[in-house]
């Protein structure tokens, strides 16, 4: 959808009046300080499927097994461990893994049973256990026990990527009550999300990880409980994944009509356009496509023409979160959000839309585009009274202005906004001199690197930088390979960024790591900008403790307002649909997922193999 050198995460709905985080009973009414069994889970309301539901709405349960399918990916790999900040992650990994819970793509936020067959939660939310399926092995028909969910939780937040712990820093304790039974209990009952999300955490074996170096990268192939193993690779050019035909879960409701080809093969290539011209020339069978300009202009030719390959736009109802060019706020330069919007003026996105991207763009203004979370409009009372604790903390405009980026007539012309851009560069203690931009102290240019590792994306960059320069700022680009750009993010090694920051119709955890000041200096987090904002602290801590969906919104769109009107990033733009283009060899369910593609439903035609 959009060309996020960041892979991140998830996927609004009105339910304003759910309270909380609310689970579909298998008994009658309960009191309401009872422990209520179920077989899933929901943060906004009643769950969709009932007891003893056969499989999702949006799947084939008929769909035919087999089949070979090619995708791409860029740049390399040199690890299978996607779960530690070293090295670099091999493409469909998560393929090997299972979870407790399985998300339901046409909800919102609902989870139901896989690992665990079912669940207890008291109202309180002070604690979950899961009920382990006796069934569930490894894929070395190990059995997978509540031993292995107890050490994976442990591993990931002490060993793991930073965000594991930041993530689960609420829970208290992890406890195995049986073989088949697990328990955790939580600091507070404030984190409502917590008891879904320890549901969504991959479960890796201890009998393979316990004596193995975690934190180092390796390409020894793990042991995992998934749909699929590693058949083979081609270190740092192709992987290949076989579906298991033994998977122990395979008729169960939440993976009836998923993974449906029999093998699966991620094929590398140095960057998007070679990956393109390799997919024209039938060397792969489907890919997404993030770039307009290659979507309005490249997807041409006999096999198009003759419906060999079929091109679509798909709607969704996700949120689009925020792309952006994302200030590192470490820089002594960008301290001051004066020059954080001053540069946010030079950014022409109306003339780069109609220029470059065949207006196929909408400028994103909110942190939680596409979604009802986005403050769009003055502060509602609820929302001023999330916000009076913090009023001196944070820029006035918060109560007073809804935030919008700048904006421009797209014919390029754009004095008014460099003259303002100047304004704030001089009240800022930056002078024009000789041509240059100065620190009126010590005398000495303003200068930014763009940091990249898309060629493609140099088009975009370029008259950005051009109207910097135009400021008397000495800006370049710095193109750079992947693995270089990976570890340069994870180092906060750069002056700007093109990233983003995904959101769902459910923010919650994940936003501590974004945004929290005790992830700012944490290698390998996502606060990429360097927040540290005591504010921003105690809004992200006020999202999280939300009691129910109303809040949820509000609490939101306070934090929402008080990122846009610090300037922490230039926003870009956003899409509400997948561009796919595929070999005519695909079916796909007659209901397709509100929320996601739901590729991994899609089969092959058993008559057809095109190329």
């Amino acid at each position: 959808m959009l060309n996020l050198p960041v892979i991140t995460l998830r996927f609004s709905t009105k339910l304003l009046t759910a309270i909380g985080c609310t689970l579909a009973v298998l008994s009658a009414s309960v009191p309401a300080d009872s422990v209520q069994v179920a077989h899933g889970i929901s943060m906004h309301g009643d769950l969709k499927y009932p007891p003893g539901f056969k499989h999702f709405d949006y799947v084939n349960p008929k769909a035919p097994k087999g089949g070979q399918v090619i995708q791409s990916a860029i740049g390399t790999f040199d690890s299978f461990n996607q779960f530690i900040v070293k090295g670099n992650a091999a493409d469909g990994l998560g393929l090997i893994y299972d979870t407790l819970l399985s998300r339901a793509l046409d909800e919102p936020f609902s989870l139901y049973g896989l690992l665990a067959e079912s669940i207890e939660v008291p109202n309180n939310r002070s604690w979950i256990i899961f009920n382990l399926r006796p069934t569930a092995t490894f894929s070395d028909n190990h059995p997978l026990t509540a031993e292995d969910v107890v050490f994976s939780f442990n591993l990931l937040r002490t060993e793991g990527a930073p965000f594991y712990k930041s993530y689960y820093a609420d829970i208290d304790k992890i406890e195995a009550l049986s073989p088949h039974r697990v328990k955790f209990t939580f600091k507070n009952t404030l984190n409502r999300e917590l008891a879904l999300i320890v549901g969504e955490v991959p479960i890796l074996a201890k009998h393979y990880w316990q004596d193995k170096a975690f934190q180092k990268p390796s390409l020894d192939i793990p042991v995992g409980s998934g749909p699929y193993t590693i058949d083979s690779f081609d270190a740092g050019r192709s992987i290949t994944y076989k579906r298991n035909p033994n998977y122990w879960a395979k008729e169960l409701p939440v993976k009836v009509g998923y993974n449906n080809f029999d093998t699966l093969i991620f094929d590398y290539y140095r960057d998007g356009t070679v990956a393109l011209e390799a997919f024209k020339a039938g060397e792969y069978d489907f890919r997404q496509e993030n770039s307009s300009k290659r979507w309005a202009t490249s997807y041409s030719g006999n096999a198009f023409d003759d419906g060999r390959i079929k091109t679509a736009e798909l709607e969704h109802q996700n949120p689009t979160g925020m792309q952006a060019f994302v200030i590192n706020n470490r820089r002594e330069q960008f301290a001051d959000p004066r020059v954080r919007r001053a540069l946010a003026l030079a950014f022409d996105f109306e003339w780069t839309n109609k220029n470059i991207f065949f207006n196929a763009y909408t400028r994103t203004h909110s942190f939680f585009s596409n979604s009802e979370m986005a403050a769009t409009e003055l502060p509602t009372p609820e929302e001023l009274a999330i916000l009076e604790p913090v009023r001196d903390q944070v820029p006035p405009e918060v109560f007073t202005q809804v935030y919008k980026a700048p904006e421009t007539k797209g014919d390029g012309k754009i004095y008014t906004q460099l003259r303002e851009a100047r304004r704030l560069l001089q009240d800022a203690g930056w002078i024009f001199k000789a041509g240059k931009l100065v620190n009126a102290e010590t005398g000495k240019q303003l200068s930014i690197e763009m940091l990249l590792y898309s060629p493609a994306f140099e088009r975009v960059v370029s008259p950005f930088i051009r109207n910097l320069e135009r400021l008397g700022i000495k800006a370049n680009i710095r193109l750079i390979d992947v693995s270089q750009y990976i570890a340069r993010l994870r180092s906060y090694d750069f002056d700007i960024v093109v990233s983003g920051f995904g959101q769902s119709s459910s923010p919650g955890n994940e936003q501590r790591d974004y945004w929290h000041s005790s992830s700012a200096n944490k290698e390998g987090s996502r606060n990429l900008i360097g927040i540290q904002n005591p504010a921003i602290d105690y809004l992200v801590d006020q999202l999280i403790q939300s009691p129910n969906r109303e809040q949820l919104v509000y609490r939101t769109r306070a934090l929402d307002r008080v990122l846009q009107w610090n300037h922490y990033v230039i926003p870009q733009y956003h899409i509400n649909k997948y561009r796919v283009a595929y070999w005519d060899k695909f079916e796909m369910p007659n209901i397709r997922p509100k929320y996601d593609l739901g590729f991994n439903t899609w089969w092959i035609k058993p008559e057809k193999d095109v190329k």
